[in-house]
């Protein structure tokens, strides 16, 4: 049985507080272009949140307004950002320099830009520590050291007196994570914290967050556009596409019995999510938030598309099950309509 989403994956009354809530959000940018429309998510501490799209989805976008750090041109249209309690769309700078300091770690995607290239690495994984007079520069060595050694780069202390140039991109992306560890968040922002690892250490990585987690306590957003990555530390996954949310809920229930087209069009082309099937890769061209066309915007993508996709953007609804909340945004839900539009 589905309701209209109230509050989207906020969950259950006995479950504790969310740690990140977002409701209702949509931000607006240059000419009035819609970049996220109506996006609503939570998660706790000690859970992992995929949040899985193509380029362009939204993904990143939510980080950063999570972060308070929107692009230049870029603002809160509606809605509310609620980290640990703290408003963050109307928050202060200094306010918002606090969370990013002490309770969100943030792991950008592409390492060069976030390292400053005068700057030696150990002394940059420790910066904010001995800005604030926390950490002697023994101990903000010693703890640079350590934390390079958590990521797995060898050599730790020769590593630490490095400038970013002087290190491989992989490496370099290793230490923008002891960088995000290093305040002991209690929430990990991750954007595509793999791609620029090789496969071997894009596992140790994971496992490495995964264990911080778990034995810390931490909230891990993990952004990604593999469902390969996902799939392994992911507890729920949010599918974004156009700056909406289509589809949510426990990921191994979504990735196993995909309710939106979307969805299940991007596990059709991962060769190693479903080993049975023909890969198929997805047809047309994703759509951006300043060609995002009426009604819902996969239509003009999706196998199953009639008349009313084109027509009206679909109501999101919750179906609880077992494992948790699924929420869905589709006029024709895959496995309830296979049949009627399968040609």
């Amino acid at each position: 049985m589905t309701q209209p989403q109230g509050t989207a994956e906020m969950g259950r009354s006995a479950d504790p507080g969310p740690m990140i809530d977002i409701r209702n959000l949509s931000l607006t940018g240059t000419g009035g272009v819609r970049i996220l429309d109506d996006v609503s998510l939570s998660f706790r501490t000690g859970e992992t949140l995929g949040l899985l799209g193509e380029s362009g989805s939204g993904k990143s976008m939510t980080a950063l307004a999570i972060l308070g750090l929107l692009p230049r041109g870029v603002h809160v249209e509606s809605g509310s950002i609620t980290v640990a309690g703290t408003d963050v769309v109307g928050a202060s700078e200094a306010t918002l320099r606090r969370l990013r300091a002490s309770t969100l770690g943030m792991v950008f995607q592409d390492p060069t830009s976030a390292l400053d290239p005068t700057m030696k690495v150990g002394i940059q994984i420790t910066e904010a520590g001995r800005r604030n007079g926390s950490l002697s520069r023994s101990e903000a060595n010693a703890q640079a050291v350590d934390l390079l050694s958590r990521v797995e780069i060898s050599d730790p202390h020769e590593r630490a007196d490095l400038y970013p140039h002087q290190m491989s991109g992989g490496m370099r992306q290793r230490a923008v994570i002891a960088m995000a560890l290093a305040g002991n968040p209690t929430v990990i922002l991750a954007d595509e914290p793999t791609t620029a690892l090789d496969a071997t250490v894009q596992g140790k990585i994971l496992d490495l967050l995964t264990t911080l987690k778990d034995e810390q306590g931490l909230g891990l957003l993990l952004i990604s556009h593999d469902l390969r990555v996902l799939s392994h530390v992911a507890d729920r996954v949010v599918v974004m596409y156009a700056g909406r949310i289509v589809e949510t809920g426990p990921t191994d229930q979504v990735l196993s019995q995909p309710q939106h087209w979307y969805t299940s069009a991007l596990i059709d082309s991962i060769p190693s999510v479903r080993s049975t099937r023909r890969v198929r890769p997805i047809g047309g061209t994703p759509a951006s938030p300043a060609t995002r066309p009426s009604g819902c915007p996969f239509h003009p993508r999706c196998a199953a598309a009639t008349a009313i996709c084109s027509e009206k953007m679909p109501d999101t609804t919750v179906s609880e099950t077992p494992s948790g909340p699924r929420t869905l945004a589709c006029h024709h839900p895959k496995g309830l309509t296979d049949d009627a539009h399968s040609h």
